[in-house]
């Protein structure tokens, strides 16, 4: 076999050794879902549905959750669309160069995972705008609040008796 017939072989390795020096020994991760859900389109709205609680802000603990689901979700994905541009940028790298141009095949891989980049930062900023969203709303309403929580009937707690002996 020639060299140019092993070209894509090592894309692979390529795109394991930002990850510690994995080699040739590189895999992806990849997730199986079976749906063995035989409703059809409810199915694939219930799953849309999972990764967030239902849009209902009639609470401050309801606003929370909310706020929290989205935020954990934006840190989540932040990390794994970042990641995923690593490994596009090592393995796009290793596509050669139509007209031959050194080093021209990083600048292209580079271009293209810029935008997956950006796409990773914006879910950054995402996760952070939600955290700060129910931090504006306490601030914002936070008479209400108050005004709720004193109301509020307290859990009766075992008082000391000291006249019992």
């Amino acid at each position: 076999m020639n060299g140019k017939g092993n070209k894509f072989a090592n894309a692979g390795a390529a795109a394991g050794g930002f990850l510690g020096g994995l080699g040739g020994s590189f895999v992806p991760p990849v997730n199986v879902t079976i749906n063995n859900n035989k409703g059809g389109q409810q199915g694939a709205k219930a799953k849309a549905q999972s990764l967030m609680p239902a849009p209902e802000f009639w609470s401050p603990a309801q606003t929370r959750n909310y706020c929290n689901s989205l935020r954990a979700a934006a840190v989540t994905l932040s990390i794994e669309v970042a990641m995923g541009a690593e490994i596009l940028n090592a393995t796009l790298s290793q596509v050669p160069d139509p007209e031959g141009k050194s080093f021209g095949s990083k600048i292209r891989a580079a271009k293209v995972a810029r935008k997956m980049r950006k796409a990773a930062s914006a879910l950054q900023s995402a996760a952070k705008n939600a955290a700060a969203c129910y931090s504006v709303y306490t601030q914002e309403f936070e008479q209400e609040i108050n005004a709720v929580r004193h109301r509020a009937k307290r859990p009766e707690r075992p008082r000391m008796n000291w006249a019992d002996q």
